[in-house]
């Protein structure tokens, strides 16, 4: 069991872990926990009650956050000619083709989203190894592979997330900064939960959304009455 700071100790002691926090509760008792010196993420946590071993039960997308992250996201774009033109233009951090993939294959990750032209799908293959395990391969299901580079690259910019199941069946995704206004915060969480709801796959039987927990980057999880939301 790994060793808790100081400051996680003190959080814990403000949550009762037997209790689902109506969300304006959660995001109160969040803001009394004791502060770090950087602006720590809110991070919601979701388990899910998919099989995650069975392919056709798969949760992958993308949701948009009304409020955005409060993270300046580092974009990538696979991409030649006008395409690359346009990446560049729509705001994005790297762009290229052959001198990134040669980059990536040495190495580098130091990006948070990769979007890709559908003609570049056969050269960028090599990179699933290195990308895939990041959770930073291109796909359709993502809206990460697109012709529309330029409202794919201002969209991730803005706040679009990419939700992805783990090897458990949970989603886990950044729902703003600490230092947001809670109106902002519950803003976030509720449309994230309302779009989530509606990813469920065909092939996964009962409730989706088992439950639903919200922390801050070193904090421990405030259960939320995640029902009452959703109703």
């Amino acid at each position: 069991m790994p060793k808790r700071s100081k400051r996680y100790l003190e959080a814990r002691k403000l949550v009762d872990r037997d209790r689902a926090y109506l969300l304006d509760e959660a995001l109160e008792l969040l803001k009394k926990f004791p502060s770090t010196k950087f602006d720590e993420s809110i991070e919601l946590h979701i388990k899910t009650g998919i099989e995650p071993s069975k392919s056709d039960q798969q949760v992958r997308g993308t949701i948009s956050l009304p409020n955005g992250t409060g993270k300046d996201v580092k974009v990538l774009v696979f991409a030649r000619g006008e395409k690359a033109e346009e990446a560049k233009n729509a705001g994005a951090d790297y762009v290229g083709s052959d001198e990134l993939i040669q980059q990536i294959q040495g190495g580098w990750t130091d990006f948070d989203v990769a979007i890709a032209t559908p003609d570049m799908m056969r050269e960028i293959g090599r990179l699933g190894r290195i990308l895939g395990p990041r959770g930073l391969m291109p796909s359709p299901k993502a809206g990460t592979v697109t012709n529309d580079v330029d409202e794919a690259v201002k969209a991730f910019k803005a706040g679009r997330v990419e939700i992805k199941n783990d090897k458990t069946g949970n989603l886990h995704l950044p729902v703003g900064k600490k230092s947001f206004e809670p109106n902002a915060l519950k803003e976030n969480i509720t449309s994230a939960l309302e779009q989530i709801s509606k990813m469920k796959p065909s092939a996964a039987k009962g409730r989706f959304i088992v439950k639903v927990a919200v922390a801050t980057t070193m904090s421990p999880g405030i259960k939320l009455d995640h029902n009452k939301l959703l109703d």
